[in-house]
């Protein structure tokens, strides 16, 4: 028993002292490591802001574009406070800059940011109508029957001057003769000394008249009735208008009642169009906007009218809303039911303007490249207005004097991505990088070197 305890205690004695001297050895060989790596931290590397795998201990310049490397940032210590010059670099880093082969390859070019005038333009189509206010019907004021027809087509030019038909009716000719009765009382009744028979001859003429006036007899055809002492058989009838016949309901030798009708006569001089507005342009549209219409049929030749009303309902098919323009039609050339097209000017006023192509949408921005320096572009947010043809109205981000990428945006903003910079956001489109899940090790970020520009090299 004593054998084993003279045995037992040194072999734990060496085991403490072996224990310690391993212990002190590690401490003393961490200790060297982490003063080595703060030595590495602490040196200063030099990247490429078009390349940044490409990392350098020294300054100088690119071996795949030849731009100046810039300083490194070292974002590895997490929460420590950035100097002015590394927050400078870190905006850097959202800047894409191209040299003149890149930027041939890639077909960048820019324009000037200019403040100009802008005028949007509507195109719609529209149908050619009569104005409604120029059309009228005639019709018979009394029962007869057509004896004669001056206008036998439809189409035919009438005036209001000359008479469209001619009718016979026995109740027009008594009423002549009770007409021609009263004005022989009227001159045998002036003569009498009893005052109330006198004015009694006056008061049938002037009812006889009347009755005549009723049936349409115009007041040089009853001073020719009473010039001529004698009824007149057929009763010319006239059109309330001068126009053109666009539908005849009678024949020659039909019997017709008071109140048939027996033209329709529209003026062509002045016509309606109705154009189609669609829903989301309709808010531009106002009363009294000159409104250019050109058809097929006449080719370099537009027609000018106004906006003269504005429907107030929508068609819940087409989703438009129609507008109606009031102009004249020189020589009839515009034909009821002919299909136009009109364009519909609106002033917008003077803002900032730049090619549609200028800005990048991604749904939930639109970012602008603007070039700050010579082959150096930076991406700004812009706020957009109206759209006219391949001009955009930008209400805010630029300002007048910039110069903006209009071709090739898409690949400077491609190449911003890769190098993780401010560019368009394409995080919906599954682009972005993946959340950390709680719980799970965060995904490695993918690797920035596999897409080389050396292989755009002429």
């Amino acid at each position: 028993m004593a054998i084993n305890k003279k045995i037992t205690i040194p072999l734990i004695i060496l085991l403490v002292v072996a224990l310690a001297g391993g212990g002190w050895y590690a401490w003393q060989h961490r200790g060297h490591d982490h003063e080595g790596e703060k030595t590495t931290q602490g040196k200063q590397l030099w990247t490429c802001s078009m390349h940044p795998f490409i990392i350098k201990d020294k300054p100088g310049t690119c071996p795949i574009c030849g731009m100046e490397l810039i300083k490194k940032i070292d974002g590895s210590a997490g929460g420590s406070v950035q100097t002015a010059e590394q927050k400078q670099q870190a905006e850097m880093l959202g800047h894409v800059s191209l040299s003149p082969t890149q930027r041939v390859m890639a077909n960048v070019a820019t324009v000037e940011v200019k403040q100009q005038t802008l005028n949007k333009e509507i195109n719609a189509v529209g149908i050619v109508q009569f104005d409604q206010s120029r059309q009228a019907k005639v019709t018979a004021w009394i029962a007869g029957r057509i004896d004669k027809l001056h206008v036998n087509t439809v189409g035919a030019y009438v005036s209001k001057e000359r008479p469209v038909a001619e009718v016979y009716s026995p109740d027009l000719l008594a009423t002549q003769q009770e007409y021609l009765l009263a004005v022989k009382s009227r001159e045998q009744l002036k003569n009498s000394p009893i005052p109330s028979i006198s004015q009694n001859g006056d008061g049938l003429v002037s009812s006889a008249k009347q009755r005549l006036m009723l049936f349409g007899v115009k007041e040089h055809q009853i001073a020719e009735l009473e010039k001529a002492g004698k009824p007149t058989i057929r009763l010319p009838i006239y059109t309330p208008q001068s126009g053109i016949v666009i539908e005849k309901m009678v024949q020659q030798g039909q019997y017709v009642n008071t109140g048939d009708p027996l033209f329709s006569i529209a003026d062509l001089s002045r016509v309606w169009v109705e154009v189609e507005i669609y829903e989301n342009e309709f808010p531009n549209i106002h009363i009294g906007q000159q409104v250019e219409i050109r058809s097929q049929s006449f080719p370099g030749k537009p027609f000018s009218g106004r906006i003269a009303f504005v429907y107030p309902f929508l068609d819940p098919k087409t989703r438009t809303v129609k507008a109606r323009v009031e102009m004249p039609n020189p020589g009839m050339k515009l034909k009821p039911d002919m299909f136009v097209n009109a364009v519909i000017k609106i002033p917008l006023g003077s803002a900032i303007i730049v090619p549609v192509t200028a800005v990048i949408d991604s749904g939930k921005r639109q970012v602008v490249w603007v070039e700050t320096s010579q082959g150096m572009f930076e991406p700004r947010d812009v706020r957009v207005g109206q759209t006219s043809d391949d001009k955009i109205q930008i209400l805010s981000g630029l300002k007048a004097g910039d110069k903006v990428a209009v071709s090739g945006g898409y690949l400077i903003d491609s190449e911003s991505q890769l190098k993780g910079g401010g560019g368009q956001d394409h995080s919906q489109h599954g682009g972005g990088t993946k959340p950390e899940v709680k719980g799970q090790p965060a995904p490695e970020p993918a690797k920035k070197d596999s897409l080389k520009m050396d292989d755009m090299k002429m």
